[in-house]
């Protein structure tokens, strides 16, 4: 059997079954094995990603090196 031929086999057997929790399953399955994952974002997101791209790009940031030393220091101070 070629990938084609399962691929329609499993989408036959698929559109019969009704069960949804069974069918998230399936869903959880595949979605783990697709290549290409797809992620919406709101205006909102795009803009805070923009914005957080500048501040990088000015500089603005703490590496995360520097911050664990940060949180060590503090921690030793309580």
């Amino acid at each position: 059997m070629t990938a084609i031929e399962l691929k329609r086999e499993l989408i036959n057997k698929i559109t019969e079954i009704n069960d949804i929790t069974f069918l998230k399953a399936i869903k959880t399955i595949v979605d783990l094995k697709t290549k290409k994952v797809i992620i919406s974002l709101t205006a909102e997101q795009k803009d805070e990603i923009i914005e957080s791209r500048n501040e990088i790009d000015l500089g603005l940031y703490t590496k995360h090196e520097q911050l664990d030393k940060e949180i060590m220091e503090w921690i030793d101070r309580q």
